[in-house]
């Protein structure tokens, strides 16, 4: 009698492939209760605003947690070696939905369709402007596939993946701030008075507009997936469960903190990197 000559553990190694696939399947369900929410509580602004202060709040803390299944993802996969091609395009659909669709309805409902009429010039801009959040994190995420499966090439010739850092913006931050925003007060905007609510609202507009810039820029964004790779990894832990438990005892301001000072610091170091002098390049064949 013949023995089978199936490799061991070869169904373990299939079921490995899932568990990505599961965190991002997570990730487009937050945006799906995300986008599900945020309709809900556009229908029961003029009834009770509290009521629908709960959905947004809902809505907001859905991407949050999206944010946090989109990064175990990659992360997961990169540890369990299960990477793959159909993995990372569904990620990145996945994100389109969640931190692009998601927050423009989010907002939309929240203070642009809540406080300005519709016939409004403002009105209008602020539809617009969210079609182009929108575009900018999807031009974004197409710009970041190509450059993983494209690594830039040194001037030795040899190609290398910059682990340390992203180009632009990286989508998820954009819309955990938008979010932390709304979970900070989810009281829609209409709440306040005319003048308040309308300059309220061409804040966010504004917010918007500029996220949308930051993510197809070319400034560097730490993206800290080298972390906790180090010998001072104990320091990471200690960092990470201080933070998880300031995060548990102030969610809405610590949130809030953290997402405006992910995206303010790519901003800072390029401000910072304007200002130190630079090296003058050798010119390849400059005589003595």
């Amino acid at each position: 009698m013949e023995e089978e000559t199936r490799p061991p553990h070869r169904g373990l190694k299939k079921g490995l492939y899932l568990i990505p696939t599961a965190f991002t399947a997570a990730n487009i369900a937050m945006g799906f209760l995300a986008v599900l929410s945020s309709v809900r509580a556009f229908q029961l602004i003029a009834v009770n605003a509290d009521q629908a202060a709960v959905y947004f709040g809902y809505a907001a803390k859905a991407i949050v947690f999206a944010i946090i299944f989109d990064t175990l993802d990659g992360r997961v996969a990169r540890m369990t070696r299960t990477s793959t091609e159909i993995g990372v395009q569904l990620d990145s659909l996945a994100d389109v939905l969640t931190f692009g669709i998601a927050p423009t309805v989010l907002i939309y409902s929240w203070a642009i369709g809540a406080t300005l009429d519709e016939s409004t010039s403002l009105h209008n801009l602020g539809v617009f402007v969210l079609f182009m959040y929108l575009m900018c994190g999807t031009f974004r995420l197409a710009r970041f596939n190509l450059q993983g499966s494209r690594p830039r090439v040194l001037s030795e010739g040899t190609p290398k993946v910059d682990k340390k850092n992203f180009v632009g913006l990286p989508i998820p931050p954009a819309a955990g701030l938008l979010a932390s925003i709304v979970y900070l007060h989810p009281l829609p905007l209409s709440v306040f008075n005319e003048n308040l609510s309308n300059i309220y609202t061409v804040l966010m507009i504004t917010l918007m507009a500029v996220l949308g810039l930051l993510m197809v820029s070319t400034i560097r964004y730490t993206s800290f997936k080298t972390a906790g790779t180090g010998r001072q990894s104990i320091y990471l832990v200690l960092f990470i469960a201080a933070l998880g438990m300031l995060i548990w005892l102030f969610p809405q301001y610590m949130l809030f903190g953290i997402a405006l000072a992910y995206v303010a610091h790519g901003i800072i170091w390029y401000l910072f990197s304007l200002t130190r002098p630079r090296k003058r390049s050798v010119e390849v064949g400059e005589s003595n």
